[in-house]
């Protein structure tokens, strides 16, 4: 990887930077009607089928909610009704920045350009880029891309808005599936690895790994 300073910080925002309450949402809506166990599956279930859903043509956000919750009840022989996905929706606007999210991006902000790269609409993203405490150069949504991530399009209409390429940025996520994996196959100048837990990390994808958004300073020298 690159070890020049980027001209643009890239980030993933839910999960990364936002609390992605996703599955805790759906235990928020379905636990009281399944037994753990059941409910432990559906939450896995949920998740697969978001991933799923995002890998084809573009659709809204809410459609792709609406599809994975209805997929995981069939899987899961639970009856389904299209409340209960809006339901979990409806919940993204509230949800907050992981605790260590505005100081560190505070920090770097006053030093590189930061930019998001977020699977939303552009209803959705203001909520949330409210909320990180810190100035950002552009907020960018698969709504305006017509394409989620993990779909190279997505970033390739970054590239373009940024008018940069992928060597030219550090991207940063708590997720290798989503982002990281494609930023390997894009030659991505620097990668980073922000490990919350909630996916494992493959070393031979070649990033720097940090815990959190407070270790971000320190990877550039600030």
């Amino acid at each position: 990887m690159s070890t020049a300073r980027p001209k643009f910080i890239t980030f993933d925002c839910y999960g990364t930077l936002i609390d992605f309450q996703m599955g805790p949402a759906a235990r928020r809506v379905y636990s009281s009607r399944l037994t753990p166990e059941v409910m432990d599956g559906f939450y896995e279930s949920f998740r697969g089928y978001r991933l799923d859903e995002v890998l084809g043509a573009w659709k809204p956000f809410v459609e792709v909610v609406h599809n994975a919750v209805e997929r995981s009840c069939k899987a899961w022989n639970v009856p389904f009704d299209p409340a209960d996905a809006q339901r979990i929706y409806d919940e993204i606007p509230s949800w907050i920045p992981h605790p260590d999210v505005p100081a560190g991006l505070a920090k770097v902000a006053k030093e590189i350009p930061l930019v998001v790269l977020s699977n939303s609409m552009t209803d959705l993203i203001p909520y949330s880029m409210a909320k990180l405490g810190a100035p950002f150069h552009a907020a960018y949504t698969a709504q305006e891309a017509q394409a989620y991530k993990p779909l190279q399009r997505a970033f390739e209409y970054m590239f373009d808005m940024l008018g940069c390429g992928p060597a030219d940025v550090m991207h940063c996520s708590s997720s290798l599936r989503y982002d990281l994996m494609t930023a390997y196959d894009m030659k991505i100048g620097q990668r980073v690895f922000v490990n919350r837990g909630h996916e494992p990390g493959i070393d031979s994808y070649g990033y720097h790994e940090i815990k959190d958004i407070g270790g971000l300073p320190g990877l550039l020298g600030l």
